[in-house]
Formats: C-alpha cells, structure tokens, sequence
C-alpha cells in the first residue's frame, strides 16, 4: 500500500517536471500558460502531511491560486463565505441589520454600517479601478492569475464537496465568489486599520441643515484638543493586532546562517485567521508559511533562502483633513479659494424582514468625510467645517504582489528589493533573515506622505496638538499647497518613498514587539525618521523590554540553533513579574494583620497571597502557581494608580530597556488590587495558588486544552488574550494571542530547518480531523517539523494526494 502510493505521488509530481526543467530563460512561457488556460480547466496536486498541511503544486500561477483556493475552502469554507457576504454588503439581509458585525474585515460596529461601506466601494466599481492600474499600482499578470485561479478553486469545491461545517451547512449565503471578491478582500485588509476603522462614521455622516448643524448638541462642541489626541493615540495605538518577531545575523548562531522567529498575535477565529500551506510551480516558485485567509499569495513564511515575518507597526496609516466649506453650501469646500463639491454616495442596502435602507456618504479630493474619532471625541460637520479621512491603502492592492516578491527571494537585499519596487505593506513592520547570515528590519510601509515640516506649516490647531502626541495629522485642507505631495521613488503621490523607511540592515539581532523602529536593537537605535512613523526616545513596552533582554542575550550567549527560538517562544517569562512581584509580595507580608481593605470598603485577608507570589516562578507556564494571581492583579494596579507613580525609578531614554523600573509600594491602590483580585478567585472558587493551567484553557472535542502563555500587558512574548469567565473556571477560551509560529533556520542541506505551529489549527470547522490537532501541541508547548523538500513530504506517514480540477 505505501509503495502505491508512492507511485501515485511520483506520478502526479511528473506532470510538472518539464517546468521544473526549464531554465529561469524560460519565465515567458509560464506567461502564455497564463492567458491561455487548458480546455480542461484550472488543476492542481495538493499534497496533503501531518495535520492537514496542503501542499500545493502547479504548473503556473492560475493553476496554483485555484489548487489554494479549494484547499483553503477545504478547511474554512464558512469563514470564507461570511467574510464574501461582509464584501458584498449583504450581511443585513441574512444576518439583520442591527446585529454586529463579523469584525474581521472592518471595525463596524452592526452589519447595517458594515453593508453601507462595502456596498458603497462595490458600487464606486474602487476594486475595479485599481484592478484597471498597470503594474505596479496595480496587480501583476502573476497576481491576477492567482486571484482568478483562488476565485475557480473555491467555486469548484463547493460545487464538488458537501459543506459539513454547522456554521454554514446548506446556508444561502454560501456562494459562488469571483475574482472581483478576492480583490476586494485584499483591499479590505490593506485599508482595515484606515478607512474600515471608520466605517461607522463615513456612513453615519450627515451635512448640516436649516438652522441646525450635523451633530448639534454635545458632538457640535468644539473638538478639545488633548481628547482627540487621547483617542487618536488609542485607536492606532492599539491595533487589535500584535506580534513578536527577531531575525538574528550569522555570526551568533551556530552555523552562519541566519535564525528567523516569528509570533504574530492574531484573532483565533473569523476571518482574520492565518492558513498554512507550501505553494509550488516547479523551477519558478517554492514557498510555506501561512496566508490570510481568502489571499492567495503566502504572508509569512520561508523558503530554501529567506525566512520573513511581519508585526504590526507604530506608523500611522491615514490622517484627517479640515474642510473649510461654502457658507451657503455645506456639501461643497473650498480649496484656494476655488469651490469643490463633494461627491456623493447614495446606497440602498436589502435588509432582513424590513424595508430596504438608503443612506448617502459624502466623499472628497482626500477621501470620506468623517464625523468622529470615536463615540465620544467628535469631529463635527458644521455649517463652516467638516473633516475627511485620507487613507492611503484604500487603493493599495499590492500586499499581494509584494509577498510574492518575498516569496520568491534569496537574500535579505530580495526582500528589501521587493518591499522598494512594490510598497504594498499596510501596516506591518518586516523582519528577515537568509541563508547567507543577514538580518533585516524594516518599516517600509504605505503611510501618508505626512513630514514633519508639513505638519508644522499645515496643521490645524487641533492638529499641533494631535501630530506631536499621537502621529495623527490634521491638516488645513483649505490649502493646496499643504497638499501630501510625492517622493520620487514611491509608487504614487501621497505616500512615503521607500529611502525614508526606518531600516537596519545586518545588526546582530532586530527585535519588534510593536514598538516603534527606534529601539530594533537597543545597541544600534533608529533615528531621524517623521513623527508619523512613530516615536523616538519614548517608553516601551513591557513586551518589547522584555523582548530586547531575551534577545540581546541570546545573541550575545551565541551558537544559537532554532531549538534555541522554540525555547524562546514558549519561555512564558513575565517581564512585569520580574519588575514587581517581589517588591508586591514584601508588600503584602507587611500589611498589619494580613489584611488589605477592597474597593468596595470591607476588610480581606490577602495573607495567603504574600506567600503565593514570593514563591511563583515568574512565568505563565501551565503548571504555573501563582500566574493566575498575578495576572488578575497586575492589570488593576495598573488602572488604579497613574503611570507617573507606579515606579520609583522613572523611564530615562539613556536606559530604555531597563527604566522605569522598582516598583512604588506605597500608592495605596496596590493594597486595594491585591484585596479585590483575591475577593474575585475566592468568589469563583479558584485557589490562589492553583497552576495556571487549571483555569486557563479551551474545550475542543469535549476536551480540556490548558493553554500557556500570557497578556501582553505583563510583557509576555507567548500572548494568549483568553476571555474571563469566573462562573466557568477562569479563561475558557482564546479570542486572541498567539497563531502561525515559525522558526526557522539553515543547515548544510538544500532543506531549511523550520518548525511551525498554527496554534488554533488549520481548520475552524468542528467536524474537521484538523479542527484542534494543532492546538494540543500547543497546549503542549510541541511544533510541528516543517517537510518543505520533496523527499520529506513524500516519506510523510499522513501523506495523502488530491488531484483537483475544473473540468468545463
């Protein structure tokens, strides 16, 4: 049976052999198999390992997307298919307008907003536009095979296969997709942290009539300025999105090759999840790693020459123009003087059980008008003023284009070339390693073209207040010469060219916790980049201090291995424990009686707990006594007493990674947080000492998983964000945290040596074999050996070979 189906393996890998025979001179006629298709249709092989892990091989680029696209529908067909409803604008008709929306591809509060954005950048044909640009504005003839091809993959699956998943089986709403969808997805994903984090203002939005203006009342107050900066600060500064990652350079691992660790801190379900697969056109392409689910292209990953991974940046990816508008027309603003209507959009979106609803948006030069930060820092549209959002990755279709380019790369200076020529990046940093020993960091992203010197010739009053504290630039729209300009090495007008990226190339490790670029390698800081970027000489956090400390020692112990980054992803170490919990357990032994006084007035005896953290081990391992304790307190000291009089020593720039630090014990909150974190595990009947696993875990298959690893709040790299719920036993599930985890080095072999773990598994149907296989070994703190080469993915004990195609 095993020598079958080896035979069967072999023959279907000999279908592609002849491309892979063909010299790199070759490369045009991958192009003419891409305009013209076999009458048989778009087909693939996918090969199937451990853990439901495709491997997917083509003859060219169509070939491949649809190969990713059936597998993908394979695993997360009603992921995909909810995510294609949110696209179309449909959700109020199946799902009901003011149920909220799924979140994945927008920060739209119910399905109404969500249906009246995406309806209106549907019916503004914004995809078509962009689809329409040359390359590189717009995608490459690679890319739009991709996207066509993913599009016929998934619409011959389920045209093929049953839906089994509960969450979709005979829904509706599962539909056919083309590849308008697909590219509506990336550009969705480009433009979530801009223009989708406003999708309730820009269809909420409404000009001002008769004697009333837009928002009169408490929104027609004037904007204060330190508000706005606040919310501005929190909107971006806290992105919902997270990772760690760290590329070391040759000479401090063990061999002179390069080491690469990525942790992304992803969603653990919806449409934001990652899916992993390796992607082959024999001769042309050959990479693994995973993908956003419903792109085509690999997002992060490896192949036999580079590693990349990606974290989500400091740089802030849209800004705010003042419109000053015509005193008899508050639709229509002035520029120089010169009067501009604003465009509108009128859409009409089917609603489940109720009339249709028709609402208009209002659209200008720089992009929609909006009419607040959140709900409770207005923007107000007044009879004289209203302010519109430019965001430029709202027509940025080029993350695919410009993973490909990593994909294909073979040093550091590929990846660089790739992030230069393209600038598809929204919003994530980039960190690389090669073969070669190289290391890169860089924060070349797609940001307005905001500089300093046009924040200080153009910023509003409000915008000098707002620019300096949070990188938010609100400029005077009024002005053309206050207009974001061009570089003349970016892709287009209003966004940064690729020389004025933060960049370190080759430095002994770079190290990103989603701090700014400044601090990549405490040795060797960044500097001189635009506010807009981020920041220098500022606090960081706990995770990207205590980061720094685990990565510059390891680089300065050397010989590092990959086995060395699996240590260092499941070490679980609590920087903010190691600041503090000694000085808290002092504390605690030396309250009178053993008692603290809780928020609610009455006496506790917290006794149990000096001893419960003097004797904890500092990490959020699973057997862990005294996580739990410590990490249901640490968040309330924080919010009870302010940031200046936490610790004694305060934050110096001289010393980043080790200031502030020695924590104030006598702020009189840290006694009432000890009480009421004690009150609360009392109360739910969780010991104080009881090992983290205990309360910290998922069910899948009727089965409890204790999940390791901890709050980015307390600097933990391993970030588990689990949902509280005392009445169930703790955290019993993990929205958020840790998700495609991949290390990866190279040895003497044509092979890279890479472990991966896709911690919430390849697939979020129940019914599916890989719906928690991956996430026990997660729970276990095991990986996943990656089987890349030929000779290991055809001596897989799980091997199994689909041939898939589309017949017409």
């Amino acid at each position: 049976m095993r020598s079958r189906l080896r035979r069967l393996v072999l023959g279907a890998t000999a279908l592609f052999t002849a491309a892979s025979a063909l010299p790199a001179a070759a490369a045009p006629s991958q192009g003419r198999a891409e305009q013209h298709p076999s009458r048989d249709g778009m087909s693939a092989v996918i090969r199937y390992t451990e853990y439901g892990i495709p491997h997917i091989l083509a003859k060219n680029y169509a070939d491949l997307g649809f190969g990713t696209g059936w597998a993908q529908a394979a695993d997360e067909v009603c992921t995909l298919a909810d995510g294609f409803v949110t696209l179309r604008g449909e959700r109020s008709r199946y799902f009901g307008a003011d149920t909220a929306a799924d979140g994945a591809l927008s920060g739209a509060r119910t399905n109404l907003a969500s249906d009246l954005y995406f309806r209106g950048v549907r019916e503004s044909r914004t995809v078509e536009k962009v689809l329409a640009e040359p390359a590189p504005v717009g995608p490459s003839r690679e890319v739009r095979g991709m996207m066509r091809g993913w599009a016929a993959g998934y619409n011959a699956w389920l045209k093929k296969n049953k839906t089994t998943d509960p969450a979709c089986a005979g829904a509706s709403w599962v539909r056919p997709v083309t590849e308008l969808d697909v590219a509506a997805r990336g550009l969705a994903i480009a433009s979530i942290s801009g223009e989708g984090r406003f999708v309730d203002t820009i269809t909420t939005a409404k000009p001002p009539t008769g004697t009333t203006t837009a928002g009169s009342g408490p929104s027609a107050r004037k904007p204060d300025a330190k508000a706005v900066a606040k919310a501005a600060d929190e909107l971006w500064g806290d992105p919902g999105m997270g990772s760690n990652a760290v590329a070391f350079r040759g000479d401090t691992t063990a061999n002179g090759s390069g080491l690469l660790l990525g942790n992304p801190h992803y969603p653990w379900e919806g449409g934001r999840r990652f899916w992993q697969s390796q992607q082959t056109i024999p001769g042309e392409l050959n990479v693994s790693g995973g993908s956003l689910l419903g792109t085509p292209a690999i997002s992060i990953g490896f192949n036999t020459h580079v590693a990349w991974s990606h974290t989500v940046s400091t740089g802030v990816p849209a800004n705010f123009h003042r419109l000053n508008l015509d005193p008899a027309d508050p639709t229509t603003y002035l520029v120089d003087g010169k009067p501009e209507r604003m465009r509108k959009r009128t859409v009409t979106v089917a609603v489940q059980d109720g009339a249709p609803v028709t609402r208009t948006q209002w659209w200008t030069r720089y992009g929609p008008v909006v009419t607040s930060l959140n709900s409770q820092v207005p923007l107000p549209w007044t009879s004289t003023t209203a302010y519109a959002l430019y965001d430029p990755n709202a027509s940025n279709l080029r993350f695919s284009d410009t993973s490909l380019g990593f994909s294909k790369a073979k040093s550091t200076d590929d990846v660089l070339a790739s992030l230069a020529r393209l600038q598809g990046i929204p919003w994530v940093n980039t960190i690389a390693a090669d073969r070669a020993g190289h290391s890169l960091y860089t924060q070349s992203q797609v940001l307005p073209r905001i500089t300093d010197g046009l924040a200080e010739r153009c910023s509003t009053e409000l915008g000098r207040t707002t620019y300096p504290a949070s990188g938010i630039a609100i400029l005077d729209g009024s002005r053309g010469d206050c207009a974001l300009g061009s570089d003349p090495d970016a892709v287009g007008p209003g966004i940064f060219g690729p020389a004025r990226m933060p960049t370190l190339k080759d430095a002994p490790y770079v190290e990103n916790s989603n701090g700014t670029a400044w601090m990549t390698n405490a040795d060797r800081p960044i500097t001189g980049y635009e506010r807009v970027f981020g920041t220098v000489g500022t606090q960081l956090g706990l995770r990207t201090r205590g980061g720094i400390e685990d990565v510059a020692a390891m680089a300065d112990k050397g010989r590092l291995t990959v086995r060395d980054l699996q240590r260092q992803q499941f070490a679980n170490r609590v920087p903010a424990g190691d600041l503090a919990a000694g000085d808290v357990a002092r504390a605690c032994a030396a309250l009178p009686g053993g008692s603290a006084t809780g928020s609610d007035g009455k006496p506790v005896d917290v006794w149990e707990a000096c001893g419960v953290l003097k004797a904890w081990d500092r990490t959020m391992d699973t057997g862990s006594r005294g996580a739990l304790l410590f990490d249901r307190f640490w968040p309330r000291l924080e919010r009870a007493v302010p940031p200046g009089q936490l610790w004694k020593v305060p934050f110096s720039a001289a010393d980043p990674v080790g200031t502030p630090n020695t924590l104030n014990t006598d702020v009189p909150g840290l006694a009432t947080a000890l009480a009421d974190t004690v009150t609360e595990l009392r109360a739910a009947g969780i010991a104080l000492d009881a090992p983290l696993g205990a309360h910290q875990f998922v069910v899948r298959d009727g089965e409890r998983l204790p999940v390791p690893g901890g709050a980015g709040q307390l600097g933990v790299w391993n970030v588990i964000q689990p949902t509280w719920d005392a009445a169930g036993g703790g955290y019993t599930e993990v929205p958020f945290g840790s998700s495609h985890l991949q290390a990866v080095g190279w040895d003497g072999s044509r092979c890279p040596v890479a472990r991966t773990l896709l911690t919430y598994s390849q697939s979020s149907n129940p019914e599916s074999p890989h719906f928690a296989d991956q996430t026990r070994l997660f729970s276990g703190e095991k990986w996943v050996t990656s089987r890349f080469c030929e000779k290991d993915i055809l001596s897989s004990p799980k091997l199994k070979v689909v041939r898939v195609h589309e017949r017409h």
